[in-house]
């Protein structure tokens, strides 16, 4: 008799029985089917369709307000903003800095005052050049730590110009240099 329980429990039957009556069977076989599963797919790379190309790098230069404003992703798909005197082409952060983004409102603009506040109204900014100098040591702080971010997420592609400066003349080598700082 303990010969026919023995045989009923090793028979694929009896087998099978035991994997799908116990849940924690049943979970330890899901986990090896997905394991197996991740093994045999390998690594590949998700298709999310067409990727859209960036724009080729803008060629460095400088910017006045008036300049800037074309570059708000809606008369341009390119987006250009200034964070504390520097120009940045913040083109694949449309998402965030493009017309429907949460930053849209700093697109084509310099967004200093607005980073700088924690502002994200239109009434924020100014139409003019800001210098700033009513900022707080907190807000001057927290729009440095910006900079720092936009340098290192976005490419510099020039500085805001100040009424009456002058445009510093760039040239290919200091292209050919970021790039390789890059």
């Amino acid at each position: 008799m303990a010969d026919a329980e023995e045989s009923e429990q090793t028979s694929p039957v009896g087998i099978l029985q035991d994997i799908f009556t116990s849940p924690l069977n049943l979970s330890l076989l899901g986990l090896c089917i997905f394991l197996v599963y991740k093994i045999l797919r390998g690594d590949k790379a998700a298709d999310f369709g067409e990727v859209e190309k960036p724009p080729p790098k803008l060629k460095r230069r400088d910017y006045t307000l008036s300049d800037l404003k074309p570059y708000d992703g809606v008369q341009n798909p390119r987006i250009l903003m200034a964070v504390n005197g520097k120009v940045f082409d913040v083109t694949r952060g449309k998402t965030f800095y493009g017309p429907e983004g949460p930053y849209g409102v700093f697109a084509g603009r310099d967004a200093s005052r607005g980073l700088a506040t924690f502002c994200l109204e239109k009434e924020a900014l100014k139409e003019e050049h800001d210098d700033l100098s009513d900022l707080n040591t907190m807000q001057q702080e927290s729009l440095a730590e910006w900079e720092t971010q936009f340098t290192h997420k976005y490419d510099y592609v020039g500085k805001l110009l100040k009424p009456g400066e002058e445009a510093t003349e760039y040239t290919d080598d200091e292209d050919v240099k970021d790039k390789k700082t890059d």
